[in-house]
């Protein structure tokens, strides 16, 4: 169907409040997913070991707190198509109330299991049941998040719209770190008993907050305009994941484009923690660090989104991989020096500027990649197990690498290789025809605000 292109309007008066309640409804489930998500590996570098793995090596014990990290990525891509089916189908808003009350449950359940000492085996298999719950809902949160807040984005500013998701992800850093460091810094007895399970409760509160939220969520007009089209016409609808398959270059490339970006978090910022408490820093200025990564974070996605909506989002999303095979070795240098200033700013140097500028480009992408009626679908799947053979296994891999090696060089090449796997994929993927180059499309509108464009 074709539409008159509307020049955008700049400034955030131009922005309606039906789509500040996109923003904001799509934002707060992002907000939970990495505040859960955080907050589960910083945990699993600093507490953990002790409470649900106790033992006399303490490697075994952060390996095995790890892999239970990685446990709960397994079942996101269940999560992904299973609500990437019921958005595509029943609408966003559905799929999005669902996977924020799982999310708190699951996540305030973990605050509550006791430890090894006093439960024994039962602790750590009722740890990853609770985690793999986790991963089940927060498997269907950002397809469908992504697609109702792009889909509601004026023309040229879809990519800042799409960046706002990630301004969530700072704010759940901020979040998860704060807390943590708040209730680490009195006695460690207190810290590891009782305070470390206050932020893991606190998840009821926010999934309280993103009900209130998501309740006054609208579909948007083109999920709504294909549903009555659908219905006038008596057309079946077909299933998503067949739509999805039915151009599988796409798919295929959309999960290695997400690679770089999902182990980018969980390297630096996650593995990087164990990396420099291993070497004698105190888990607090860890904790600090990625408060101020994740202040940085709420304002820098932003900036990097609406770059994208300039110059295209390939480009900013190639320039963000290989600058992550470039930083994170001046990063990890800097870990090792106990500084705290200077751990700060290879935190700063590792994951701000490229990682962040990875997923604030991300969800876009993947959105431009995929018709509507399967979007959801679509960016799950390239999201989700992205996530879980990329970022769910990083900490893992990387601990492994460095313990086999003696060094942090193995973890370099490992993230080198799946930097140069973002970088070729990114080159060959389609986009709609309509999205494809952002800047181009920008600069069409400026100079000819009646050109009519196809809406695929």
């Amino acid at each position: 169907m074709a539409q008159a292109y509307q020049v955008p309007q700049s400034g955030w008066r131009s922005i309606s409040a039906k789509q500040r309640r996109t923003v904001a409804g799509g934002a707060i489930g992002t907000l939970m997913e990495y505040f859960d998500y955080y907050l589960y590996g910083l945990a699993s570098a600093t507490v953990f070991p002790a409470v649900f793995f106790p033992g006399d090596n303490p490697v075994v014990g952060t390996l095995s707190s790890f892999a239970s990290f990685a446990f709960g990525f397994l079942l996101r891509p269940i999560g992904g198509l299973v609500f990437g089916h019921i958005g595509d189908r029943m609408g966003r808003k559905t799929t999005l109330m669902i996977t924020v009350i799982g999310m708190g449950i699951s996540t305030a359940a973990i605050g509550l299991i006791p430890s090894a000492s006093s439960i024994g085996i039962a602790a750590p298999i009722l740890l990853l049941f609770f985690r793999m719950l986790q991963g089940l809902f927060v498997g269907g949160e950002m397809g469908g998040a992504a697609a109702l807040v792009v889909e509601h984005a004026p023309a040229g500013k879809r990519g800042l719209y799409g960046a706002l998701l990630i301004s969530g992800a700072g704010i759940a850093n901020v979040a998860s770190a704060g807390l943590m460091a708040a209730f680490g810094a009195g006695p460690k007895s207190f810290f590891m008993e009782w305070g470390w399970r206050v932020p893991f409760l606190l998840a009821l509160v926010l999934a309280i907050v993103a009900i209130v939220l998501r309740s006054k969520l609208e579909e948007s007009e083109e999920f709504k305009e294909l549903s009555a089209n659908r219905e006038l016409k008596g057309v079946q609808r077909k299933s998503p994941l067949r739509e999805v398959f039915r151009h599988p270059k796409n798919a295929i490339l959309g999960i290695l484009i997400g690679l770089p970006q999902s182990i980018a978090g969980y390297v630096v910022l996650t593995f990087g923690l164990a990396y420099m408490v291993s070497k004698g820093t105190q888990a607090q200025v860890g904790f600090i660090g990625t408060m101020i990564v994740g202040v940085l974070q709420i304002f820098v996605a932003p900036m990097w989104g609406s770059l994208s909506d300039r110059t295209g989002r390939r480009k900013v999303y190639i320039g963000a991989c290989i600058g992550f095979a470039l930083l994170v070795y001046p990063a990890f240098a800097l870990f090792s020096t106990q500084t705290a200033i200077l751990i700060w700013l290879g935190m700063v140097v590792g994951f701000v500027i490229p990682g962040v500028a990875m997923q604030g480009t991300l969800q876009t992408m993947l959105v431009e990649m995929f018709d509507v009626e399967a979007r959801t679908t679509g960016v799950n799947i390239g999201y989700q197990i992205s996530n879980t053979i990329g970022g769910g296994f990083a900490p893992l891999i990387a601990t492994a690498l460095s313990a086999a090696f003696g060094s942090v060089w193995p973890v370099i090449i490992y993230v080198a290789v799946i930097a140069l796997i973002g970088v070729v994929a990114t080159a060959y993927a389609s986009f709609r025809p309509d999205t494809e180059d952002a800047g181009r499309l920008h600069e069409t509108a400026a100079e000819a605000p009646a050109t009519e464009t196809s809406n695929h």
